[in-house]
């Protein structure tokens, strides 16, 4: 009997210092509804949600792509939108953790030294290209007023 608390100890110990350490599957959530209980109890209040959680979604999805050409934070707008629909549809959940995780790996990459040293000079090499492609046309043809 007491073998059998030290071991649940053990495991409870080994669970908490997993979940401490940010491992992944700790903090995802498994896919599906976070609808409130009495609205999952009926499938009419259900479909009603889902229908109501997917036009608010769009709409939000629908303003970040107008963000994309008008000022604003069109991407991070979107992300809202797909958050939104990850509260109740597993596709949607799936798809944004993917959308994470890729966003990770990518800020990943960019802090690397010799990426972000490559990038540097590539930015300088292009503005200088297009520094002296400017220089040379103006140098021929000038600025002329209407």
């Amino acid at each position: 009997m007491n073998a059998e608390n030290d071991e649940q100890k053990m495991v409870a110990a080994t669970m908490t210092v997993d979940s401490a350490a940010g491992d992944d599957r700790a903090t995802e959530r498994n896919p599906g509804t976070r609808a409130p209980g009495f609205i999952q109890k009926s499938s009419l209040l259900r479909l009603g949600w889902q229908a109501g959680i997917f036009v608010v979604g769009l709409a939000v999805i629908g303003v970040g792509i107008a963000m994309l050409v008008l000022p604003g934070p069109g991407w991070l707008v979107i992300f809202g939108g797909m958050a939104i629909w990850a509260t109740e549809f597993a596709w949607a959940q799936i798809v944004l953790r993917w959308t994470r995780r890729k966003v990770t790996e990518a800020a990943q990459r960019a802090l690397d030294p010799g990426v972000r040293r490559r990038n540097i000079i590539l930015t300088t090499a292009l503005l200088l290209i297009i520094t002296a492609l400017a220089g040379i046309y103006l140098w021929n043809f000038g600025i002329a007023a209407p």
